[in-house]
C-alpha cells in the first residue's frame, strides 16, 4: 500500500464523524461535504507523522473551515439551512444526518453566533474539551466556556418555544381537518370550554358574527366549513388563511391554553 493510499484510508475512517460535525455546524449537507473535502485537502498536504490523535486533529480542521463558512454567511446575511437535505450522491445518508439532530435543533442553532455555534456543537454534542476549542474560536478556555454556556441558554429557551409551536401546529391541523369534515365532536375536544371567537369589522361585513362564546357555539360555527382554508404562519405562530380566487380574504389566528384553543381571531387579510 502506498503512502497516499494509507492516508486516504486513515481519512476515510474518520469521514462519517467529520461529516456529522460539519452538518451540525452548518445545517447544510452540501456545505458539510465541501467542508470535509477541504479538510481532506489540508490533511493530504500536511505532515501528520507526529499527530497522536488524528480524529481530534481532523475535527479541529473541519471546525475551522466551518467557522469561516459561518462568518462568511453572516457577512452576506445568507441562510443556506436546508430543512430537507437534498442533492449529492447519498440522499439516505443526508436524511440520517437530519434525523440524528432534528430539524428543530438546526433551526435553533441558526440563531447562534458563529463562535457560539462552534463552541456549543463541539463541546455539548461531541464532548471536545474547551481547551481544544479555544484556539479554534481564538478565545481563552474561560471565554470559550462562556460562549458555550450562553449558547446553551439560548438553545434551551428556543427549544421550549419551538416545542410549543409544534404542538400548537398539530392542534391547528386537527382543527382544520375537523372543520372540513364537519366533525363536531372533534372540534369540541380541541376547544377550551370557555373558548371564544372574535371577528373584526371587515370579517363581520362578510357575514361572520362579531363574537361567539362557548366551545359548543364556536364548534358549530366551524363545523363543515373552512374547506378552502389552508395552514399559514402569522408572527411565528400557526394559523389558517382563507382565500377566494387566489386572493387572501380572512386569516384565523389562535390562542392556546396548553393544547386547547381558547380564542379564535378572524381578521381581514388586508390587516396583515
Amino acid at each position: 500500500m502506498t503512502e497516499n493510499e494509507r492516508m486516504a484510508e486513515r481519512f476515510e475512517a474518520n469521514r462519517g464523524h467529520l461529516r456529522s460535525v460539519a452538518y451540525r455546524m452548518l445545517g447544510s449537507a452540501t456545505e458539510a461535504d465541501d467542508a470535509v473535502q477541504e479538510a481532506w485537502l489540508r490533511f493530504s498536504r500536511a505532515d501528520t507523522s507526529r499527530v497522536e490523535n488524528l480524529a481530534g486533529w481532523l475535527t479541529t480542521i473541519v471546525a475551522r473551515v466551518c467557522l469561516d463558512v459561518l462568518r462568511s454567511r453572516k457577512a452576506r446575511r445568507e441562510e443556506p439551512f436546508e430543512v430537507q437535505p437534498h442533492g449529492g450522491g447519498d440522499p439516505e445518508g443526508e436524511v440520517l444526518l437530519a434525523d440524528s439532530i432534528g430539524v428543530a435543533m438546526l433551526v435553533v442553532l441558526e440563531a447562534l453566533t458563529p463562535a457560539e455555534r462552534v463552541a456549543f456543537v463541539l463541546h455539548d454534542m461531541f464532548e471536545v474539551p474547551f481547551e481544544d476549542i479555544a484556539p479554534i474560536v481564538r478565545k481563552t478556555p474561560v471565554a470559550t466556556r462562556q460562549l458555550a454556556s450562553r449558547a446553551r441558554r439560548r438553545v434551551r429557551g428556543a427549544d421550549a418555544s419551538t416545542s410549543d409551536r409544534a404542538r400548537h401546529r398539530q392542534v391547528v391541523e386537527a382543527f382544520l381537518a375537523a372543520s372540513r369534515g364537519g366533525d363536531f365532536s372533534a372540534l369540541l375536544n380541541l376547544l377550551d370550554p370557555d373558548a371564544v371567537l372574535h371577528a373584526d369589522a371587515g370579517v363581520v361585513r362578510m357575514g361572520a358574527p362579531a363574537e361567539v362564546v362557548g366551545a359548543a357555539a364556536v364548534a358549530q360555527t366551524f363545523a363543515g366549513r373552512a374547506r378552502t382554508a389552508r395552514l399559514a404562519d402569522f408572527d411565528g405562530e400557526p394559523g389558517l388563511l382563507w382565500s377566494v380566487g387566489g386572493r387572501p380574504r380572512v386569516r384565523f389566528r389562535f390562542k392556546f391554553a396548553g393544547e386547547r384553543i381558547v380564542e379564535v381571531l378572524m381578521e381581514t387579510a388586508a390587516a396583515q
